[in-house]
């Protein structure tokens, strides 16, 4: 049976915070941020290896103690300048076998629960394509018309909002990384292919850490799940 491992990509340094730490080793409910989402991924049975892509330079992440989570948490220091370099740096440099599923999962959402993480699993694992965690659209959307006025509102049926982890085989997502163009999460890549991945329903708890006001919000649910 193939096995499933985790990647999380962890070279960017986070300017939108406006610090000059990496979002990743933000402190939150004292510990790094980082190390909630690696909590969560380490604790899951299923879950073989959980690699963790740092910058070349990186010189912070051993300067934590990641003792607790033993071999099954492995360091790649082969981040690039985005996501999508980091993300297939990290498939090469893995060496996992074509067939593996890789469960690619944001440093900065550091409140996935192992409810969403398992039901991923269960409804992925048999799947053709793969899939990601997402959550329907609630709000209301506008479209600015560049000016900071409504150009007109949106429909929203129909429409998600991606959220990680993102769960491909080896092969496939390798593939389609080394497909030329810009992605901002690994199933726009997948399907650039011409193909369509799974939407599993999530939690909205399980929210990314974008801006400060969304650190509080972040210890809130992190306190709530007893962590």
């Amino acid at each position: 049976m193939p096995e499933f491992n985790a990647l999380v990509p962890a070279a960017g340094s986070g300017a939108r915070m406006g610090l000059d730490l990496p979002k990743q080793y933000l402190p939150l409910v004292g510990q790094p941020m980082i190390a909630h989402a690696l909590g969560t991924l380490c604790a899951c049975p299923e879950i073989t290896t959980v690699f963790v892509v740092l910058a070349p330079g990186d010189l912070l992440f051993h300067s934590y103690d990641w003792s607790r989570f033993g071999e099954k948490l492995q360091t790649l220091y082969c981040g690039g300048m985005t996501r999508s370099e980091s993300v297939l740096n990290g498939l090469l440099a893995s060496e996992l076998e074509p067939d593996e599923w890789v469960l690619v999962h944001d440093a900065a959402r550091p409140c996935l629960s192992r409810t969403d993480l398992d039901r991923l699993i269960a409804e992925i694992r048999n799947d053709e394509v793969g899939g990601i965690l997402a959550i329907p659209v609630a709000d209301t959307l506008k479209r600015d018309d560049r000016n900071g006025r409504i150009l007109r509102t949106e429909n929203r049926e129909q429409l998600w909002q991606a959220q990680t982890p993102q769960m491909f085989r080896v092969e496939l997502l390798t593939e389609a990384l080394q497909q030329s163009g810009s992605y901002t999460d690994e199933a726009s890549a997948v399907e650039a292919l011409g193909l369509k991945p799974k939407l599993v329903a999530s939690e909205s708890g399980n929210l990314k850490v974008t801006y400060p006001q969304d650190m509080l919000l972040a210890e809130l649910l992190l306190t709530k799940q007893g962590k």
